[in-house]
């Protein structure tokens, strides 16, 4: 009995290390390793995926970091009016990040067509870099929009491993 109770320990410590591998390995092969190491261990979708599901994760991180800058630019609106016209140009964008760019992704993922989930993922990157420019070096979205080119950079290495 004692010996069956250590072998199923070992097989879940296996299958543990097995899932952990799978993300350090797939994550090796990114421009950011820590970065998506930490993005993939904080969702528990991560700990089962394969690549395609590592990928559409990483989606799902880029849909939730346009739609918090998306309430950012909201909130600036009316903290910063004489940023208004940078702030609109960075609305549209964040909101064609989250209609067209993440949809395409997890369709084109979802679907077996990673070439398309490629070319959302990096549109919802140069989108945010756009943005960014808008404020001419003056930008209260720095951080957020370096966020969103490092995650889609993330995720277009993953996007690619799918080809």
């Amino acid at each position: 009995m004692k010996k069956m109770a250590v072998m199923m320990m070992a097989m879940m410590m296996m299958m543990v290390m097995s899932e952990a591998s799978m993300i350090e390995q797939t994550c090796k092969e990114t421009p950011d390793f820590n970065l998506c190491v930490s993005l993939l261990d904080s969702d528990p979708r991560g700990s089962s995926a394969d690549t395609s599901g590592l990928a559409l994760i990483l989606v799902d991180k880029i849909k939730g970091l346009a739609t918090k800058t998306l309430k950012e630019i909201n909130g600036l609106y009316k903290k910063r009016p004489e940023l208004r016209q940078a702030l609109y140009e960075c609305s549209r964008r964040y909101k064609t990040i989250l209609n067209a760019d993440v949809p395409e992704a997890i369709e084109a993922i979802s679907k077996g067509v990673p070439k398309f989930g490629e070319d959302g993922v990096i549109d919802a990157g140069v989108e945010a870099a756009v943005c960014e420019g808008e404020f001419q070096g003056k930008s209260p979205l720095t951080t957020l929009t370096k966020s969103m080119q490092k995650i889609s950079n993330v995720t277009r290495a993953i996007v690619r491993m799918l080809l």
